[in-house]
């Protein structure tokens, strides 16, 4: 089966699932395998909870007419999804970048939807099958596209922008985030900036944060360059207020003079501006920009400020790196409160850097003064430090429930993997 015939049936059946688990009847089942799955062995499972077809990569064992056999399943979603990009003339937005991509994108999207029908990518789905899922979600309404792009080594980015097309991008900065896969900042910019490469090669809009000098470098010859900082920029800002939550003057570029947001860290200004940059550029009015980035509230583990049992906790375990970890801490140690505890997790995909950067990481939380500071997992049990341990989160959930604090400020922070949230649980 040709892949615009498959596309004849999608325009029928354009629910997509890759999990048998939250099938409906009529969606398209893409049997996706991988290290530990293998959705070939569902596919009559799938046919038997309603699926209108099934593609699958492997003889699935049985005849049925809505089984669509094709040499590689994963590429046929993508391949399904670069022919959905193309049936589109609206502006396609790729973000991507080491840190804050997810909160850029989702500011974005707030902003442009109050003028526009937006779509973007859900949650963090980033990567090699989410992009794809994204793109097919997009309906013939759609105005505005926003999609996010994560990647951890060479050439990730290039191949998502093959089937994307952007026509607009942004990354957020360059940090030391999955040095291990890219292999050193050098080898982090040379990945990120294949969007840029893209960009540059069809005529593209880059929009880009000019307090970052590397940007300014690695965007040169693109056709068209907007800028946004706190200084020297087509749209600036400046942080009014920050000891808890985040609030943004804009400076010039936008008539708006305050953006009272519900997210926590100095870290976070970037963002916020680039959000107002991509609203003034697609001719969002001041005031609705203001009242997006004021209405949006931060979600899944990402900057969050919650109040329980009388302690203010900054939740912000997402993700960690060693430049997100080193904003998150320095904005922390800057806030007011007078019993401030740490509980930081390990730090993944360092590879060689690993021990050196958790090192690093001791050395900063060294410079402040702390009520108590909690380390869990990672590589932080391979470092001398004077600070309290634990293996996992749930040996840190524990610790944390034996010390019934009140009137503490806490910062949890740590790596996916580590799922600090669940010390609050």
């Amino acid at each position: 089966m040709e892949i615009q015939d498959l596309y004849a049936i999608f325009q029928q059946h354009s629910s997509i699932q890759t999990d048998t688990r939250k099938l409906q009847p009529g969606d398209l089942f893409f049997a996706l395998k991988g290290p530990n799955f293998n959705g070939n062995k569902f596919a009559r499972q799938a046919l038997d909870a309603g699926a209108a077809y099934v593609v699958i990569d492997e003889d699935a064992g049985f005849i049925d007419d809505r089984l669509i056999s094709k040499q590689d399943v994963l590429i046929t979603l993508q391949e399904l999804a670069s022919y959905h990009r193309r049936q589109f003339t609206i502006p396609f937005i790729a973000i991507t970048g080491s840190n804050g991509k997810t909160t850029t994108k989702e500011l974005i999207h707030e902003v442009l939807s109050t003028t526009y029908k937006t779509y973007t990518t859900k949650g963090n789905l980033n990567n090699h099958i989410g992009i794809p899922l994204t793109i097919l979600a997009i309906q013939k309404d759609a105005e505005i596209a926003v999609i996010e792009m994560g990647a951890n080594h060479q050439k990730e980015i290039e191949g998502y922008c093959n089937y994307t097309l952007p026509t607009h991008g942004i990354i957020t900065n360059c940090g030391k985030a999955h040095l291990e896969g890219f292999g050193g900042i050098d080898g982090v910019k040379k990945g990120k900036g294949e969007l840029y490469a893209y960009l540059r090669e069809h005529d593209g809009t880059a929009f880009i944060m000019s307090d970052y000098i590397y940007l300014q470098e690695m965007s040169k010859g693109i056709h068209t360059i907007k800028t946004y900082g706190t200084q020297n920029a087509e749209i600036t800002g400046l942080i009014n207020h920050s000891s808890e939550l985040l609030e943004v003057k804009i400076t010039h570029g936008a008539s708006i003079n305050n953006i009272k947001t519900h997210l926590v860290g100095a870290y976070n200004l970037p963002n916020v501006l680039a959000a107002v940059a991509l609203g003034k550029y697609f001719n969002v009015e001041d005031e609705k920009i203001k009242m997006a980035l004021e209405n949006y509230l931060p979600s899944n583990s990402r900057s969050q400020l919650i109040e329980k049992d009388g302690n203010k906790i900054i939740l912000d375990a997402y993700n960690a790196n060693p430049s997100s970890m080193k904003a998150a801490i320095e904005n922390f140690a800057k806030m007011e409160g007078q019993n401030k505890i740490l509980l930081l997790g390990g730090m993944m995909e360092m590879g060689n850097e690993s021990i050196a950067e958790h090192k690093a990481l001791i050395d900063l939380i060294s410079l402040y003064t702390w009520q108590q500071v909690v380390l869990v997992g990672g590589d932080f049990n391979k470092t001398a430090h004077p600070y309290r341990y634990f293996n996992n989160s749930t040996q840190a959930k524990e610790w944390l429930q034996l010390q019934h604090l009140k009137n503490a400020q806490l910062l949890i922070k740590g790596s996916r993997s580590m799922q600090m949230e669940k010390v609050l649980e």
